[in-house]
């Protein structure tokens, strides 16, 4: 082996090139196969000598838990070699460098960008955690792209690794300190839920362009670590509520109070459900119980039903639709479409995205009339109970919690008038509807009792019809802003610097 500065090793089999990186123990590098198919990989190279017994320990971890995975966003061990000199990953090679780089040349993400990384990156946690396996040293550094045309994430590094089950408590510091959750630092003890801190000081980056405890100095980290603040959240750029309400249950500080694992995978900002897979066009044709669909779709998106239990949702919604239910057609065509558009995202056969957007046009529209008929019979009750409503308001008077529930429902319906505001009445009928639910509890038998029953009935109808209007724009403007390249050239437009 040539020596430090004298180029790369020497490894049978590859040809070595460029330096991509290094850390405390290890270079990689950038290699082609000798092979016929000329295969590029990443080579990591680790010098024996610099090896102490805690190091050989994680590098044994890593290969053994890096070579039980297949994963299409963690990095893939195709083998290891060793010679007398050096030991040898031979990795995926990813072509589009790390995270860090990727942020900070565009200084900071939009958050629709943020949201498919996170997506992504929570799959392969959820994989790992499946697995009682915490990685203990996530940052952006670690995080690879595949290439920069179409990028794709994919965890790397996992020489901090452990096998730990949810309960298991660690003591030994691992990781970088500006990622290092507040409890490794403070107290040396910790389980997998340092995983998640971590994770939200990524996401903190990606939106805001730096760490949380960004610091001039190890002293000023260190205290930034060691206090009792909690996190504040700038106010620019402006972030959906879903998105803020995550960061803020990642970066608690007492882990006891963080967001769970479970609660993490299932938060309606990460939503991996939806998630752009080779699984969503399954789900929007199949119930997420039993997915199966035709692979000859190339005529027909849709196949037939699979069974009794495997009714397939657009099905379903044709038949509520012919029987006279627009509502229940409105909330199952929109549940198709919540895993279409992620179909769409991730097809790349021409034919079959050509397939997929005819359909999706099609139930969009559909969507859109069912919305007009049940618009208009809305507005036809809230009419019908303007007179029930104001005799409600008046046996309210003695009630100051009751009449200000039902004031803010009523800016809810005036909101609702207002062009794209949508969104701000479903907030204002959701936070009446919290209310009146529990005053509805509390209320006694009588006449008050059953003009409040049928109000939060009318208000919950309208706002699960507003959700429904909520769904329908995002889906049309995500499928509207799909181009043939697809989600790449989403991310390119959207992160193209200012």
């Amino acid at each position: 082996m040539a020596g430090p500065g004298w180029g790369p090793p020497r490894l049978d089999g590859f040809i070595l090139t460029e330096r991509l990186g290094s850390g405390t123990y290890a270079t990689v590098y950038k290699a082609y196969a000798k092979k016929d198919t000329r295969e590029v990989v990443a080579i990591k190279c680790v010098a024996k000598k610099s090896l102490n017994k805690a190091s050989v320990e994680n590098l044994l971890t890593e290969i053994e838990i890096l070579k039980g995975i297949r994963h299409p966003h963690i990095v893939q061990l195709k083998d290891f070699q060793w010679d007398s000199d050096n030991i040898y990953l031979i990795m995926e090679f990813c072509a589009g460098g790390d995270l860090s780089r990727f942020i900070h040349t565009r200084r900071i993400l939009p958050e629709k960008v943020a949201r498919v990384f996170m997506q992504q990156l929570a799959s392969a946690l959820q994989f790992l955690h499946e697995r009682n396996i915490s990685h203990l040293d996530l940052k952006p550094q670690n995080i690879l792209l595949s290439s920069l045309e179409k990028p794709h994430l994919k965890l790397a590094d996992f020489g901090f690794a452990q096998h730990m089950s949810p309960w298991d408590e660690k003591h030994v510091l691992r990781g970088s300190p500006l990622y290092m959750a507040p409890e490794m630092v403070c107290q040396r003890q910790y389980d997998a839920r340092v995983d998640l801190w971590s994770v939200g000081v990524i996401l903190y980056e990606a939106l805001f362009g730096q760490p949380p405890f960004a610091s001039r100095s190890f002293l000023e980290l260190e205290e930034k670590i060691r206090s009792n603040r909690v996190i504040e959240l700038p106010l620019r750029p402006p972030l959906s509520r879903d998105c803020r309400d995550l960061l803020q249950r990642l970066l608690e500080r007492d882990p006891s109070r963080r967001i769970s694992f479970q609660d993490f995978f299932a938060h309606p900002w990460v939503d991996l459900e939806h998630m752009p897979s080779r699984e969503s066009l399954a789900r929007a044709v199949s119930r997420p119980t039993g997915m199966w669909w035709n692979e000859g779709m190339c005529g027909d998106v849709l196949s037939a039903p699979f069974g009794g239990k495997n009714t397939a949702l657009v099905v379903e919604a044709v038949k509520k639709d012919q029987e006279g239910d627009p509502a229940a057609a409105l909330s199952l065509y929109c549940k198709a479409l919540d895993f279409f558009v992620p179909a769409l995202h991730y097809e790349v056969d021409a034919q079959r995205k050509e397939a997929i957007k005819a359909k999706v046009g099609q139930y969009m529209s559909r969507a859109e009339e069912l919305k007009a008929v049940i618009s208009s019979s809305n507005e036809a009750l809230l009419r019908q109970g303007t007179s029930a409503r104001d005799l409600l308001r008046e046996m309210a008077r003695d009630k100051p919690r009751l009449l200000a529930a039902l004031e803010v429902a009523s800016a809810a319906m005036a909101k609702e008038e207002e062009a794209s505001g949508e969104q701000d009445a479903l907030d204002l009928y959701q936070q009446s509807l919290g209310e009146l639910l529990l005053l509805l509890a509390g209320e006694p038998p009588g006449r008050r009792r059953e003009l409040l029953h049928t109000e939060v009935q009318n208000l919950m109808a309208r706002a699960e019809y507003l959700k429904e209007q909520v769904k329908m724009r995002e889906s049309r403007w995500e499928a509207e802003t799909l181009d043939k390249e697809g989600l790449s050239e989403s991310v390119r437009s959207s992160c193209t610097l200012q």
